[in-house]
């Protein structure tokens, strides 16, 4: 599959700092051009400094039809659209920008791929008991999905107690599943999420206790590299069912496409 390169290409920026790491623009192109859009995404390391001014002259090129963030910009793009999903202004985060009449409107889509990613493995959501390491912007997206999913309890914990506690106070107002503050002892849960960066790129660490894992519990990491982290590693030696990073990457990117192209139909129809 070619990659067309012209006046008529579309644009989609992935935006962050830094941005070597990231592996959207060659999936996320790909999958543009699956659907036979002439489209792009190049990538953009833009300083939190000059975020703002990025996403504003953005919108003022007429080719860019979308905007891809990640780390560190998820929580201020929130700030940065007109208009956002009720699940992006609950999380406080957005990582799909899309235009709208309006200007930018945005989602977040973080959770609701590793909750997909999750189910398609077979592990059962509705009913259990989760525990979730890492109260940042994924933390916050898979908290609210699992809740969403029928979660009958959410532990939380991070290393950081006042972003710990504000999470727990902020998904309480769901009033769906029990949602408790809690420390990094995995006993008694069934599904142990890991959505903290420990265990990335040779990081012999992890955010559990592995020693207190067991075979009976499922398990999930956002790290994708290494695609085996040491809690992964550790858990598939147990026999866990486990989700690795690069499969939520792939459910976030197809829910990410599917967003952007939503109102593409529309548009051309009315064109």
């Amino acid at each position: 599959m070619t990659i067309q390169l012209n006046g008529a290409t579309r644009l989609y920026f992935v935006v962050g700092h830094p941005i070597k790491q990231v592996k959207s623009p060659d999936g996320v192109t790909r999958e543009l051009m699956a659907k036979g859009l002439n489209a792009i995404v190049p990538p953009a390391d833009v300083h939190p400094d000059h975020f703002s001014n990025f996403i504003e002259t953005s919108k003022a090129m007429l080719n860019v039809d979308g905007l891809i963030v990640t780390v560190p910009h998820k929580i201020s793009a929130l700030d940065c659209c007109n208009q956002v999903t009720e699940r992006a202004k609950f999380i406080g985060a957005v990582n799909t920008i899309r235009r709208c009449p309006e200007g930018w409107e945005g989602d977040m889509l973080d959770g609701k791929g590793m909750v997909q990613a999750i189910l398609e493995k077979g592990i059962q959501l509705e009913g259990k008991r989760a525990i979730l390491a890492g109260a940042g912007g994924a933390g916050k997206a898979i908290a609210y999905e699992l809740l969403i999913s029928g979660v009958s309890e959410l532990a939380i914990f991070d290393v950081d107690s006042n972003r710990q506690e504000q999470l727990v106070s902020h998904l309480s107002q769901l009033n769906l599943g029990k949602v408790v503050a809690h420390d990094n002892d995995p006993t008694g849960y069934d599904v142990i999420v890991n959505a903290t960066p420990m265990g990335m790129n040779g990081d012999p660490s992890a955010a559990f206790q592995l020693e207190k894992m067991t075979s009976e519990m499922s398990v999930a990491d956002v790290v994708t590299n290494p695609e085996h982290t040491p809690f992964v590693t550790h858990a598939l030696s147990l026999g866990c069912t486990a989700v690795v990073g690069t499969e939520m990457f792939v459910k976030v990117r197809d829910l990410m496409v599917d967003f952007l192209l939503e109102h593409e139909g529309e548009k051309y129809d009315a064109a």
